[in-house]
């Protein structure tokens, strides 16, 4: 019968009651979705109000050579060794190896990995200690930028904010670049470049598993795991990334067994400091560029400086040499070694003694005869004196005190004679001699300011920048133009000096010097020169591609006993040929207006050298008119006029007024019969056509 009182009802539910929950739950999710936006919100607030230490990274100064090669690189202000190194330039290897091992997820994460962060807390919760931090690559990055510390929270906390905010504002590659330029291997060593070339000795473009290895463990704890000090736990360290590199499928078990094997480097090696004195000259030139480009090539530039510290070793603590090599077709000096040691020492190795201005010696002896050939005063062929001579007050002699007669300008220059080399000087004139230089791009300084004949000798202070680009003139044909040491930089069309086949007489009368001993036979056309007092001693030479200069001596300038060119920088500069190529480059071919002649198929004017004025001059031995003397008044005797003659060659003929009066008369005394008083010219001629003549009055 239906329900008794105390039956159990059915709950009942009030009108609307399901859409009122429902509406709850739809208010709940909408309030906690605008909780978990408001957080994101102020999360990103949070994140974009970072305050970002700056980005911008210094690295080294670096000086490279023609193809890119480090040449030297100086330390960053406060003494560490930190070289750019973009991703791009380092072995794809190690990447994969510090990815692998630091931070698989590092393309994936937005700078914190929560897998990772949980599992350091689990790990720490479970061992009671931390067993790794959790840390991504740009959280590290986060602290090398900031140098801050990894232990405390609030740290830990701060590298966060640091890296989501990195990822916002960097790409993945600018943070890896970050982290490539901030590891810290140990003592003054940051960056992957710089660990590299200083444990490898190379740059990380190519690295072994083994190195690229270390170089990822290293910086976990770069103090203790620092190779040149505690060798067995950066091995251990490295194994361990081995180990990890196999796992991650980096490498094979073949590659990482081989790669345990590897031995690890117990020292560091010294940075690259080569052309020291031209990289310094480079940075103070361009004080702001972080990259110097130089022409220099480095494989040679090593070459010499081995060959600088050979050559003064075991001659002395005080002897110090310079060498300069260029391409003379282009100007480029392609090597520059100012010193034998860039060190404070007895050599005062830090000075370039490639720019000191020196005494040239005998070297721009070369610049005198082809200025010489150019202005028709001579010709290899023609002969010239070696006798001894004064010029005014000024007496010169040759470096052996000895003369050797009337001898060819060939044999005059290989020979290095001064008594004709003055000769063409101050038929030249020397401020004709000092413009060639200046024309030739070099700064001569003279004392007083005045130059004189001393300077074909030497009295003249030049350096071996100057002389190189002298002699490259001379080996380009004629044509000057500055030597360059800045790669691609703007070098101005060149200017000629001397004609071509001045230059290529010069050349050649030097090619035929012969080398010194034990040094091949070739066609090197070089000079030597030694100043006043063995101060200097000097080597410079061309083929048909390069020239070299090489200067010796003292830095201070004070004599250097038994120091002549000759003996001692010209076997340096044949070493420094053979070291630049195995053979020569020819010389070129005479241009096709030389006068390839002998002495007697000459023209008669440049058969025998004559000045300028002694165009105007009798020889010493020409005929002269000894009476009656030029402006005399003479008597007229019955017989006639009384003359005489000295000098010249018989038989002479007479003439009055230019009348013959005597011909073919073999005595030198005679009495010519005159047609009447007044004023008369008379003139005598002797064999070889040479006259002289005299003017009188006959009462």
């Amino acid at each position: 019968m239906g329900g008794g009182v105390g039956a159990a009802q059915p709950p009942r539910v009030k009108p609307g009651a399901g859409f009122l929950m429902r509406a709850r739950w739809l208010v709940a999710l909408t309030i906690g979705l605008w909780l978990a936006a408001l957080g994101r919100d102020r999360l990103d607030i949070w994140i974009e109000a970072t305050v970002l230490p700056p980005l911008i990274v210094e690295t080294s100064v670096e000086v490279l050579d023609r193809n890119g090669d480090l040449l030297r690189a100086y330390t960053v202000a406060d003494g560490r060794w930190r070289l750019a190194l973009p991703p791009d330039k380092v072995d794809p290897l190690y990447l994969r190896m510090l990815i692998a091992y630091e931070d698989k997820r590092f393309r994936d994460h937005a700078g914190v990995d929560p897998k990772s962060v949980i599992r350091a807390g689990l790990q720490a919760v479970w061992n009671g200690r931390v067993v790794s931090g959790g840390s991504t690559l740009t959280m590290q990055v986060a602290r090398l930028l900031e140098e801050s510390g990894t232990g405390r929270v609030s740290g830990k906390l701060r590298q966060m904010r640091v890296a989501l905010a990195l990822e916002r504002r960097l790409s993945k590659d600018q943070i890896l670049q970050l982290y490539l330029h901030l590891a810290p291997f140990g003592g003054n060593l940051e960056g992957v470049r710089a660990a590299s070339i200083s444990y490898f000795g190379k740059e990380p473009r190519r690295l072994t598993p083994a190195e690229a290895a270390l170089l990822v463990a290293i910086p976990q704890s770069p103090e203790t795991r620092r190779p040149d000090r505690a060798a067995d736990r950066a091995e251990a360290a490295r194994n361990r990334v081995l180990a990890r590199a196999v796992e991650a499928g980096v490498i094979d078990a073949e590659a990482a067994e081989a790669a345990l094997r590897e031995e690890v480097p117990g020292l560091r090696k010294p940075f690259p400091a080569l052309a020291p004195h031209l990289a310094d000259r480079a940075r103070d030139a361009e004080p702001q560029a972080l990259s110097h480009r130089l022409t220099l090539d480095r494989a040679l530039q090593t070459k010499l400086e081995a060959l600088a510290q050979e050559a003064v070793a075991g001659r002395g603590e005080a002897l110090q040499v310079a060498i300069l090599v260029a391409d003379h077709a282009s100007g480029e000096i392609l090597a520059s070694v100012g010193s034998a040691g860039y060190q404070a020492d007895l050599r005062q190795g830090f000075v370039d003694m490639t720019q000191a201005p020196r005494s040239p010696g005998s070297t721009l002896k070369p610049l005198v005869y082809a200025l010489a050939f150019d202005e028709g005063l001579g010709h290899p062929e023609t002969m010239i004196d070696d006798t001894p001579m004064t010029f005014g007050t000024y007496a010169p002699q040759n470096f052996d005190r000895l003369y050797l007669g009337t001898i060819r300008m060939r044999e005059a220059l290989q020979l290095s004679r001064n008594i004709p080399v003055v000769q063409l000087t101050e038929a030249l004139g020397p401020a004709r001699l000092i413009s060639a230089m200046e024309k030739a791009g070099m700064k001569p300084m003279f004392p007083g300011n005045q130059p004189g004949l001393a300077i074909a000798l030497g009295g003249v202070g030049v350096t071996l920048s100057d002389m190189v680009q002298l002699y490259a003139a001379i080996a380009r044909g004629g044509v000057t133009r500055p030597l360059s040491w800045r790669l691609d930089a703007e070098v101005p069309e060149g200017q000629r000096l001397v004609s071509a086949v001045a230059a290529w007489q010069v050349g050649d009368i030097l090619a035929g010097l012969a080398p010194p001993p034990g040094a091949p036979s070739n066609r090197l056309a070089y000079k030597t020169g030694t100043s006043y007092g063995s101060r200097d001693a000097w080597a410079i030479g061309f083929d048909g591609r390069h020239v070299i200069g090489v200067w010796m001596g003292r830095a201070d300038g004070t004599p250097v006993p038994g120091a002549f060119g000759a003996d001692v920088a010209a076997p340096v500069l044949f070493q420094a040929f053979n070291r630049l190529k195995p053979k020569l480059d020819p010389q070129p071919p005479a241009p096709a207006s030389t006068l390839l002649v002998s002495n007697a198929e000459l023209p008669q004017p440049l058969r025998r050298f004559r000045s300028r004025s002694a165009a105007y001059e009798p020889a010493a031995d020409a005929p002269a008119v000894a009476f009656p003397p030029d402006g005399a008044e003479v008597e007229l005797l019955p017989a006639g006029l009384k003359v005489r003659v000295t000098g010249g060659t018989a038989p002479f003929t007479w003439l009055a007024d230019g009348v013959p009066v005597i011909v073919g008369m073999k005595a030198r005394e005679a009495m010519l019969a005159l047609p009447g008083m007044g004023f008369v010219t008379l003139s005598v001629i002797d064999a070889e056509g040479r006259s002289a003549r005299s003017q009188v009055r006959v009462r």
